[in-house]
């Protein structure tokens, strides 16, 4: 089916629609970051082994990626703004579980439920605001508006994690949402229904399948940024790789697949998906540096590192609701184009920083990037909903978040590797002769471990092996900069020469 633009603006009901639906966007950007800082505490009060410790963080992105296109194709057929009220009600209810957990083992279980209450969350968000809008002009502003707070949603969420836990105990970085859902529930009616008006069946074998590909591949991914190269994670990317296939093929074969593959013959579909998976990729990777330079390089406390990566949110909103008001004179590709280079410019600004404090620079860095990141994000993802048929919306907001949550697990291992490799490399030839073999080999694993032995030692001895971590970390940051502006550079050029709409278009 063609869908064709609509000349009707949206009315004030439809901006209070959106309004509304910033909720569920901000809550599950804010939950993916707001954990961070109540590890210790409640690592402290749990007591719960390193593997729990690793689930707890990880069961919740696990269960999100696995689940987004499955639960985008149900809220297609059952209905987007149904799907959205029972995930209000399970996330709101797994949030208080998760935060009067009296153990490890019940945390780790609300984590995974909550993971799968936000897969009924994200993909209702962009489906209904592809079909409430269906001005081009408005679609591309209302699309900005939910990218802009989406990134805002996670720099806000370690703030306000350092906020709650300087005034209450851990629960509470999970006690937030409940209000939240609450809210939700009751403005819910306010929004429109939509639901394709012949779905077809269900196929359960198929969401089976999806999950069991995401599961595995986001495991290895994981592996592979902490350095884990072991059989386990071969096998893991292997059955993840085989479950894909399987899936691929079932979707070709089904008469209403769950994810319809002639989506993937429309290049601009194909390059906004893969530019905005980049954008994270490189953001992400970058950013995982980041914070323990301003930490542990820097030794600035964790709050005040994250005030740090504000102007990355405040210019990544500017730039996503300029990026869409570029388009009336503008070409979307050479938007998107533009963006990655200027994304590729605020990295090369970060490989510049050094081990001495230089705040104009990484401000400037963080600006120009987030600047760049915003408006790719905002018009891939306006590519992505609005050049599929409105009835498949839901289904390729799915594949959408889908691929921004690989993009930030790949950028992770991929460039935190790079990094982690040079840092090795780099520390192995300056460190000092007379760190003793036992602290060598600690200080050679990671930053943190470096600056933990090098208190032991020592005084020369400890100050000599600090500095020379500090370099060694700074140096592996920067070719992790490095490599993700040339990622941003190559994919601009190839956004700007594929995508030739004029515009997004509903």
């Amino acid at each position: 089916m063609t869908y064709t633009v609509s000349e009707g603006k949206a009315g004030w009901r439809q901006w209070t629609g959106l309004a509304i639906l910033m909720l569920p966007v901000l809550l599950i950007s804010v939950t993916v970051t707001v954990l961070f800082f109540a590890l210790p505490s409640l690592t402290a009060e749990l007591a719960p082994s390193g593997a729990q410790q690793l689930w707890i963080v990880d069961i919740y992105a696990f269960l999100l990626a696995g689940l987004l296109v499955p639960m985008g194709n149900l809220g297609d057929r059952i209905g987007r703004r149904r799907l959205l009220m029972v995930g209000a009600v399970v996330f709101g209810a797994t949030s208080a579980l998760a935060a009067y957990a009296p153990n490890a083992e019940l945390l780790i279980a609300a984590r995974g439920l909550q993971g799968a209450a936000a897969a009924t969350l994200m993909p209702p968000t962009l489906a209904l605001i592809r079909v409430m809008f269906t001005q081009a002009r408005q679609l591309n502003m209302a699309v900005a508006i939910w990218a802009a707070v989406f990134t805002l949603g996670s720099v806000l969420g370690p703030i306000i994690g350092g906020w709650l836990l300087e005034l209450f105990w851990w629960g509470s970085v999970f006690l937030i949402s409940v209000p939240i859902m609450i809210v939700l529930l009751l403005l819910g009616p306010l929004l429109p229904e939509y639901r394709d008006p012949n779905p077809g069946k269900f196929d359960l074998l198929s969401a089976v399948l999806v999950l069991l590909a995401a599961l595995p591949l986001v495991y290895a991914v994981k592996m592979v940024a902490e350095q884990d190269l072991s059989a386990t994670t071969g096998l893991a990317a292997a059955a993840g790789l085989l479950f894909l296939a399987l899936f691929t093929r079932r979707q070709r074969r089904l008469p209403d697949p769950m994810l319809d593959l002639a989506l993937f013959r429309r290049k601009a579909f194909t390059v906004s998906l893969i530019t905005a998976a980049l954008a994270v990729f490189a953001l992400v990777g970058t950013f995982y540096f980041i914070t323990q330079y301003l930490m542990s390089v820097l030794e600035l406390r964790p709050i005040v590192a994250g005030l740090m990566t504000v102007p990355a949110a405040v210019s990544a909103a500017a730039g996503s609701v300029l990026g869409a008001a570029l388009t009336r004179w503008f070409r979307a590709g050479a938007v998107m184009g533009a963006g990655m280079v200027f994304g590729a410019a605020g990295f090369v600004l970060i490989a510049l920083l050094g081990t001495e404090a230089n705040l104009p620079l990484l401000f400037g860095g963080l600006f120009v990037l987030g600047w760049g990141i915003g408006s790719v994000q905002a018009l891939a993802s306006t590519m992505v909903v609005s050049t599929a048929p409105p009835e498949k919306a839901g289904s390729a907001s799915g594949l959408f978040e889908s691929a921004t949550e690989f993009g930030q697990a790949l950028g992770a291992a991929i460039l935190g590797s790079i990094g982690v490799a040079v840092y090795r490399a780099t520390l192995a030839a300056a460190l000092p002769p007379e760190v003793p073999g036992e602290a060598a080999a600690v200080a050679h694993e990671t930053l943190g471990g470096a600056l933990a032995v090098a208190g032991e030692l020592p005084r020369a001895a400890g100050a000599a092996l600090e500095s020379a971590a500090r370099v060694a970390y700074v140096e592996g940051m920067q070719v992790a900069a490095l490599s993700g502006a040339a990622v941003m550079l190559v994919m601009g050029i190839l956004a700007f020469v594929h995508i030739r709409e004029a515009q997004p278009s509903a």
